[in-house]
């Protein structure tokens, strides 16, 4: 099962150290997770065995291109109201991920229109913000509507349910978010957790 770590910024090399498949740094300005241009240059070089994700809430085109070039982006989740074409002319220059709120089946069908305009969709708690909120939803949504693209799970996911994530048969999902239970304060990650929840999903 992959495995993405977000709102990082302050310990970000001791978390890619632990080689997870995603790093996420957000690069929304109203998160408490937030990561400014001027931040530490250790946040901008290349890792490797990782792929480095920047978080977007509605954000310019041409802000989002010149992020991932200075930031030396993997992958773009856009986490706002951007629109299909939106996703695909990001997706000529780097691949997307297209995150999605839930709180009914009805959710899901938003997310139909965008199976060939992005590589994975993450399914996230529904909220008034865009995320982050720390809460699990009712998974058991995901199984009433067949998903066809692959997906990340999202939403209050800590240790505690991790053997639960593992066991869950809902088609086409392929990993799990990991990021507000699994921290000390905001940015800054929790590694003993992280290595816990590592050695479960593996």
């Amino acid at each position: 099962m992959k495995i993405k770590i977000c709102g990082l910024r302050d310990n970000f090399l001791e978390v890619a150290a632990l080689k997870p498949d995603f790093l996420g740094l957000i690069f929304y300005e109203k998160s408490p997770r937030f990561v400014p241009q001027n931040v530490d240059n250790q946040l901008k070089q290349k890792t490797f065995g990782s792929q480095k994700v920047g978080v977007f809430v509605n954000e310019s085109e041409e802000k989002i291109l010149k992020i991932i070039k200075e930031f030396n982006l993997d992958f773009v989740q856009l986490h706002g109201n951007e629109t299909p074409d939106f996703c695909e002319k990001i997706r000529e220059k780097i691949p997307v991920i297209k995150a999605f709120g839930v709180s009914s089946k009805e959710d899901l069908f938003a997310a139909q229109k965008y199976y060939q305009s992005v590589d994975y969709l993450l399914f996230d708690t529904k909220t008034s913000g865009f995320g982050g909120s720390g809460r699990k939803f009712d998974w058991s949504i995901l199984n009433e509507e067949e998903i066809q693209k692959p997906f990340l799970l999202s939403g209050g996911i800590d240790l505690d349910v991790l053997d639960e994530i593992k066991t869950l048969k809902i088609k086409n999902l392929v990993g799990v978010d990991l990021n507000s239970r699994f921290e000390i304060s905001p940015t800054l990650k929790d590694i003993e957790k992280l290595q816990k929840a590592i050695k479960i999903l593996q």
